[in-house]
């Protein structure tokens, strides 16, 4: 078989025919469908995930001849080696391009492991090897987004504020898109648990500036580092705020996109992996689990109960079933633990402490309520630390 020829098919509002709904048809519909194609789906059984997706036109039958009338584009996705072949056939006399799904040598036109970059698009061909595409595919993305795979004359991204969560401190946990955002930076205001890895890999040419040592003091740090991002970008820089977390949970991220929408300034925010969720996830731990917690309450440490400035309510965490997990609260164990126990939480309720969760040297301590400072203090708990309280907190992978 000879090499296939490489072309960007335009299939906006023109009739696509996809036979069969099993998962292979359901792989092949976001990028029909995002290509603004009209595609007709004709299948006996289709998945639940074929038959719920927006944008299509589902018919639950069998196909038949005559199928393909009006088609540009035909795709053969069923199991069936000869249903794929009396398509493949139809598809040949009306001359429209058609993929075989279970055997693309006897197809006319062959699906590439397709990938993304800021505006272009990219394809990978292997001669029918759909796991060697697809690595190669998953390669090119990544490098395209780490920056190890750049265009010399590629534009630069457009002056702004990306607000980019992080993650809980594994590299590896940084979304694809703040990993692309990162790589396209000039500036980078970073904050202290903002994984240090992601910063080492940036070229020579970014300027990285440390948020925790943004001057004015600490009253005046967040209103200065707000400065900042709006300062860099009017300059004509891309500034990327690099956060632990993610920007909207205890990360004052709103703060922040609000100064720079007020100072005109871009902005976009980019979701990163709450160490709230994803900690106690890297310690085996489920802040949910079904027949055992309906409800799931994140809290901020920073000020005990009772303090003027606290907004919570602790009679109420006190009354709570489910699982309750505490940030930034290491400093203040006993405190949190004896509002619990005051307000009616049972002495034995598991606690589970997990420090630098993600990392190498992530650790876990597992107690109750009522020895949970004792345990912390004995331990020697150190931020970064969350704080699970609940059933869910004495779970084991075994168990």
């Amino acid at each position: 078989m000879s090499g296939h020829y490489l072309a960007g098919l335009d299939l906006a509002g023109r009739r696509v025919v996809v036979v069969g709904g099993g998962s292979v048809a359901q792989r092949r519909l976001p990028n029909l469908v995002a290509a603004g194609a009209d595609v007709h789906v004709i299948a006996v059984d289709p998945t639940p995930a074929v038959e719920s997706f927006q944008g299509i036109t589902v018919t639950r039958r069998a196909y038949a001849d005559g199928d393909l009338e009006g088609a540009w584009y035909a795709m053969a996705c069923t199991d069936v080696p000869e249903v794929n072949a009396a398509v493949v056939a139809e598809a040949e006399r009306r001359h429209t391009f058609c993929v075989r799904a279970d055997d693309a040598r006897y197809g006319t036109a062959v699906t590439p492991a397709s990938g993304r970059h800021r505006d272009v698009q990219f394809g990978v061909l292997a001669g029918g090897d759909h796991k060697l595409s697809a690595a190669l595919r998953a390669a090119i993305s990544r490098a395209l987004a780490d920056g190890s795979l750049s265009v010399d004359d590629a534009e630069p991204h457009a002056p702004g504020v990306a607000l980019v969560g992080g993650g809980p401190g594994d590299p590896d946990l940084i979304t694809v898109r703040g990993q692309r955002l990162l790589a396209e930076a000039d500036v980078v205001v970073a904050d202290r648990l903002a994984p240090p890895e992601l910063l080492a890999e940036l070229g020579p040419q970014v300027e990285i500036i440390d948020a925790a040592k943004v001057p004015y003091g600490r009253a005046m740090k967040q209103e200065a580092i707000n400065d900042v991002l709006v300062a860099k970008a009017k300059e004509g820089k891309f500034v990327v705020r690099l956060k632990g977390g993610d920007p909207y949970v205890y990360g004052r991220g709103f703060e922040e996109l609000q100064a720079c929408v007020a100072a005109g300034v871009p902005v976009t925010v980019v979701p990163g992996i709450s160490s709230s969720i994803s900690a106690p996830a890297s310690a085996g731990i489920p802040v949910t689990h079904r027949g055992v917690t309906h409800e799931v309450v994140i809290a901020s440490g920073h000020v005990p109960p009772g303090h003027p400035d606290s907004l919570i309510d602790w009679s109420a965490m006190g009354r709570l079933r489910g699982t309750l997990v505490l940030m930034m609260a290491v400093e203040r164990v006993d405190v949190f633990a004896d509002a619990l126990l005051e307000a009616g939480r049972p002495a034995d309720t598991p606690v589970a402490m997990i420090e630098n969760g993600s990392l190498p040297t992530q650790r876990l301590l597992r107690t109750d309520l009522a020895h949970a400072a004792e345990v912390a203090s004995a331990e020697g708990l150190r931020p970064p630390a969350i704080i699970v309280i609940g059933q869910v907190a004495a779970f084991t992978e075994g168990a």
